[in-house]
């Protein structure tokens, strides 16, 4: 379940995999709140589960947490901030500006998968903001 069935043993870019295989699934199907948290649930028991198997603390194949990032990222926005939601995600997943760098410090799955949470909270607010200002008046409600 960590690795999405093997998934993040493919390339050398796992979490872009994982990120893009989530996108493919949501932009056909838009999974619902409770889908998001649960896989956020199973990934935290998941991920602490397969790191100490390995041995590692954060292990690059492991890669439920994308899956979790990615989707947060474009819950609630219409389709067509599908695919910024993903170039942004990965900006902010790579990169790890704070917040994002200080939560992936959490012990176990938590940290796992808390740097992807925050990245995908950050991203979807900040294309909630443009969506407001740009298509949802919100230039003339600010003048």
């Amino acid at each position: 379940m960590a690795t999405l069935c093997g998934l993040g043993f493919f390339t050398a870019m796992p979490g872009t995999v994982g990120s893009v295989a989530a996108f493919l699934v949501f932009a056909f199907y838009p999974v619902p709140l409770a889908g998001i948290l649960a896989v956020v649930i199973l990934g935290v028991w998941a991920s602490h589960r397969y790191s100490l198997k390995e041995g590692k603390t954060d292990p690059a194949e492991v890669i439920i947490d994308e899956v979790a990032g990615t989707w947060i990222s474009m819950y609630g926005l219409p389709s067509g901030f599908f695919l910024p939601a993903l170039f942004l995600f990965r900006i902010f997943d790579i990169l790890k500006p704070f917040p994002v760098n200080a939560s992936e410090k959490l012990p176990g799955g938590w940290g796992i998968m808390a740097d992807d949470i925050v990245a995908g909270i950050l991203v979807n607010s900040i294309l909630s903001v443009i969506r407001w200002l740009y298509f949802g008046g919100g230039w003339s409600f600010l003048f």
